[in-house]
């Protein structure tokens, strides 16, 4: 039960109040692969030049990722480079180029048409679209999008998220696409052109999941950030969330909406590893042993009891 992945593999050079690292391993593929392949056999379709490092390619394929459908093509490797303030919040750009990535069109390996879990990562979603124009029947798909997009190419992306089952945005570009203030009607503007769930991403405030159930409780599901002691570099915490989540899904085999909400918990953890290196370092020497190790912890941050029969009488008489 695989997951293919289509999205930028690149090389970055961040700074961070931890420090400066040039010329890592970077993009969305890169990140997400990284740690799906944790939880399930995944398959990576991209392209980078030919100065793009072969200890990489090399690392994909120790960890059992398919790189069939990662082109080589003559050319310099889509570059970026950004900049974290002391608070971390969202990353400078200093510098972007696309390179090779500029005329990149995704082919999808015969081998890897029959993949049963499908993530489009945030790409032009005139690509998205040609990637799902050759995968056969997968049992889940998703993407992820940006602002960028919302503002550049609203019509081709509303094609796109009308085709997958769920889709990933931040709470600002939820907003952005749907001209509403208003986070639950915004949300139920993109559910109604056809998606099963929408996954809202919040940064420290951690994720939240909106389905179509028949009321609040059934349909909106929240889950925190995890409280790390140590944040080094943000970059591609969104794309190891998809990965964990995705990840968990593809694992289990299920899409019920229990295992959709547990896979957003795998996301959050995912998610929290990914921010205490830069680049994938904490992904490299990740185990399954410290992801339920931190899921077990979750599950001990998050539970509460309900009140006594006898306390909720009280709250009752004092709200009247």
């Amino acid at each position: 039960m695989g997951i293919l992945v289509v999205g930028s593999v690149g090389l970055d050079d961040i700074e961070a109040p931890a420090g400066l690292r040039s010329g890592i391993l970077g993009g969305a593929c890169s990140y997400f692969s990284t740690m799906a392949s944790l939880y399930t056999k995944v398959s990576m379709v991209g392209v980078v030049g030919t100065d793009f490092p072969q200890e990489h390619i090399g690392f994909f394929q120790g960890r059992g990722i398919d790189t069939r459908g990662l082109q080589i093509v003559d050319g310099k490797t889509f570059f970026w480079s950004g900049y974290y303030g002391p608070n971390l919040d969202d990353a400078i750009t200093r510098d972007t180029q696309l390179n090779v990535f500029a005329d990149f069109h995704p082919v999808i390996p015969n081998s890897q048409r029959e993949a049963e879990f499908v993530f489009l990562a945030n790409i032009d979603p005139e690509l998205q679209i040609e990637v799902l124009e050759q995968v056969n029947a997968p049992r889940l798909t998703a993407l992820d999008s940006m602002n960028f997009w919302i503002d550049s190419k609203k019509d081709v992306l509303t094609q796109a998220l009308s085709m997958v089952d769920v889709v990933m945005l931040n709470e600002t570009e939820v907003k952005m696409y749907a001209s509403n203030n208003n986070l639950f009607d915004s949300a139920r503007h993109i559910l109604a052109l056809g998606p099963k769930a929408l996954i809202i991403k919040r940064g420290e405030h951690g994720a939240m999941l909106i389905t179509r159930g028949e009321d609040r409780g059934h349909s909106v599901f929240m889950v925190p950030a995890y409280p790390s002691e140590s944040v080094v570099d943000p970059t591609g915490a969104g794309d190891t969330f998809a990965a964990g989540f995705m990840g968990y899904v593809a694992k289990t085999g299920e899409l019920s909406s229990q295992t959709l909400r547990q896979a957003v918990v795998h996301g959050a953890i995912a998610g929290s590893f990914a921010v205490e290196d830069f680049s994938i370092g904490r992904l490299r020497c990740l185990t399954w042993k410290e992801i339920m190790a931190r899921y077990s912890e979750f599950r001990c941050l998050t539970y509460f009891d309900t009140l006594p029969e006898s306390e909720c009488q009280v709250f009752r008489q004092s709200i009247l």
